[in-house]
C-alpha cells in the first residue's frame, strides 16, 4: 500500500498563495459572490501597523459610473504623467507598460475600459492623524510618514492575498496624481488616496512572476560586500529585468499570443 502524500503544512499553502498571486490587467465583469468583499477586508483589519494604529480607510466602489469615472482620471491625468515622464528614459528601460504602447490589443485594455470593468475596486485610504499613535520619531526620521506608509501597505498586501485565497485576481494600481480620484470619492483633504484595488476573475491564463534568487540578496550576519552592486550593474540588471517582465506585462493585459 503507497504511502499516503504529507498534508500540507500551513507554510506550504501559504507561500503557494503567494507565489500564484500576480496582477492581471484584464479582469472578467463577472460579479463577485456575496460577502468576499467583506472576507478580504476582515483579512486586512489584522494588518500589523506601527503602535497598532491602524490607519487605513477603504471605499468600496460597485457603481458602474463612478468605477469608470476613476478610470477615466486614471487615464487622462496618472497614465498621460507618467507617460511623459518615461519619455525621459531609454526605450528599454522605460516600464513594461511603457514599451507596449504599440502593441494594439494591450492599449485597448489600457485605455478603453480597463479595470472599470471588474466588479469592485477597493480604494486604499490612510488618515495620517493616526499614527501619532506611534513613536514621534516615526514621523519626523529619515522617510516621510513611514508608519503611515508601512500600514497601508501591509493591508493592501493582505488585501491581494485574500482575494487570490478566494480564487479571485486583482490589480496594484499606484495613484500618482491623487487630487482626481479625491473629487471623485469625496475624500477629504486630510486623509491620503494610497492606492486602487480592482478584484474580480481573471480574463487572462495565470502566469508566474519574475523573482531574484535568495543567495543574490540574503547576507549573514553583516552586509556582504561582495553583494553590493554598482551603478553600471544596476543598470545592466535592470535591461535584464525588463527582457523578462515585459512578456509577463503583454499577458497580463491580452493573454498568452495564440
Amino acid at each position: 500500500m503507497a504511502a499516503a502524500a504529507p498534508a500540507l503544512t500551513d507554510y506550504d499553502l501559504l507561500l503557494d498563495i503567494v507565489k500564484r498571486r500576480a496582477s492581471v490587467r484584464r479582469l472578467k465583469a463577472d460579479p463577485i459572490p456575496d460577502g468576499y468583499i467583506e472576507r478580504i477586508l476582515e483579512m486586512a483589519r489584522w494588518a500589523m501597523s506601527g503602535a497598532n494604529s491602524q490607519p487605513w480607510e477603504f471605499i468600496v466602489v460597485n457603481d458602474a459610473q463612478v468605477k469608470k469615472d476613476l478610470f477615466q482620471a486614471y487615464v487622462e491625468y496618472n497614465q498621460d504623467f507618467i507617460y511623459w515622464m518615461e519619455q525621459q528614459r531609454e526605450f528599454e528601460l522605460r516600464h513594461p507598460s511603457y514599451q507596449l504602447t504599440h502593441d494594439e490589443a494591450v492599449q485597448r485594455q489600457r485605455l478603453d475600459q480597463g479595470w472599470s470593468q471588474a466588479p469592485a475596486v477597493i480604494a486604499v485610504l490612510g488618515d495620517g492623524r493616526r499614527q501619532w499613535g506611534t513613536v514621534m520619531g516615526a514621523m519626523t526620521y529619515d522617510r516621510n510618514q513611514t508608519h503611515l506608509t508601512d500600514g497601508l501597505a501591509n493591508a493592501e498586501t493582505l488585501v491581494h492575498l485574500a482575494a487570490k485565497a478566494l480564487g479571485l485576481s486583482t490589480q496594484h494600481v499606484t495613484i500618482h496624481v491623487p487630487d482626481p480620484f479625491k473629487r471623485i470619492l469625496g475624500v477629504p483633504d486630510l486623509i491620503r488616496l494610497h492606492d486602487l484595488i480592482p478584484i474580480g476573475y481573471a480574463d487572462v491564463e495565470p502566469m508566474t512572476g519574475v523573482r531574484r534568487e535568495l543567495d543574490e540578496y540574503v547576507h549573514h550576519d553583516r552586509y556582504e560586500m561582495s553583494k553590493y552592486m554598482t551603478n553600471e550593474q544596476v543598470i545592466e540588471y535592470l535591461y535584464s529585468l525588463r527582457k523578462k517582465t515585459v512578456p509577463k506585462y503583454r499577458q497580463s493585459y491580452a493573454g498568452k499570443d495564440k
